[in-house]
């Protein structure tokens, strides 16, 4: 790992941590891993893996049936985004002859890049669903409309088959105001593990993931246009895919400067299937 100087022996160490620890870092800590489908392969075309739903007949017992049409919808995910990060390092060999500064480094930045990926996920999600839900007004932050606004996203995917998977909500931190009061609230039992553990993660079959308030935006990420801010993402688990490609880690020499460039990013995708839209929910933050 601390292998210095002309040899490509230390790169070649340091690309594999950098791979390694992205995955890691990726299981880890980010919502994206825990909500969609996760494709690892390297293909840039992943085909849509839903058709139309069937529906069986129910009749007294005769022996004939009438021929349905089997259909698809041609669409598919293609890896179009890429999240990459650089920086010069001067005193590269000393630097990275010390293990805990180089591994400390190339932690932040696999954070970094993994922040990326889940940022532009989440946005694509919220933007793609087709559901939609304003909550009452004064939003997450009203403790007494925490209740309200969590059984009438539960109603609106129950009953499909696609909610045996599990379900999501993803808020912002400062949302967590109202949440957090009225969970200390709601009975005994419930209440007395938010007050001892401050319970978010789970309510009503939901599992609550937080991110950083201003993860929902107005903006263009990479090539895709969302229009987020003042909104949040509810919906059913693994209706989408995300694909990741292989790491890529480079170090290269800069002429006229001392040091080395490192450069570290991978492709990715994400699609929510047609098919599946309106089980994930466009939740607007009514104030």
């Amino acid at each position: 790992m601390n292998t210095i100087g002309t040899s490509t022996l230390g790169s070649s160490y340091r690309a594999k941590y950098f791979s390694s620890n992205l995955q890691a870092v990726l299981r880890k800590a980010t919502v994206a891993e825990a909500i969609c489908n996760v494709d690892r392969s390297d293909d840039k075309y992943i085909h849509n893996p839903y058709s139309n739903r069937p529906t069986a007949a129910i009749q007294a017992v005769a022996g004939t049936y009438s021929v349905s049409a089997w259909t698809i919808t041609d669409d598919y995910l293609a890896k179009t985004e890429e999240a990459i990060y650089g920086e010069h390092v001067f005193d590269f060999e000393q630097k990275m002859s010390h293990y805990d500064i180089m591994a400390n480094r190339m932690d932040e930045m696999a954070y970094a890049v993994a922040y990326g990926i889940d940022y532009s996920v989440l946005n694509q999600l919220c933007e793609d669903g087709t559901g939609s839900y304003p909550t009452p007004s004064g939003g997450f932050t009203t403790a007494a409309n925490w209740p309200v606004i969590l059984s009438n996203l539960v109603a609106k995917v129950s009953g499909y088959s696609e909610s045996l998977r599990g379900m999501f909500l993803v808020v912002e931190n400062s949302d967590l105001v109202g949440v957090l009061q009225s969970q200390m609230a709601s009975g005994f039992n419930f209440s007395d593990m938010a007050l001892r553990n401050g319970l978010v993660s789970t309510q009503l079959g939901v599992d609550i993931y937080v991110v950083r308030d201003g993860t929902f935006v107005d903006a263009t990420i990479g090539s895709k246009t969302v229009t987020n801010s003042g909104h949040r993402v509810f919906g059913v688990k693994g209706v989408s895919t995300y694909s990741l490609g292989t790491p890529v880690y480079e170090e290269k020499g800069v002429s006229g400067k001392t040091g080395k460039e490192i450069a570290y990013g991978t492709h990715f995708g994400f699609k929510l299937w047609a098919q599946k839209a309106s089980l994930v929910v466009d939740i607007t933050v009514t104030t």
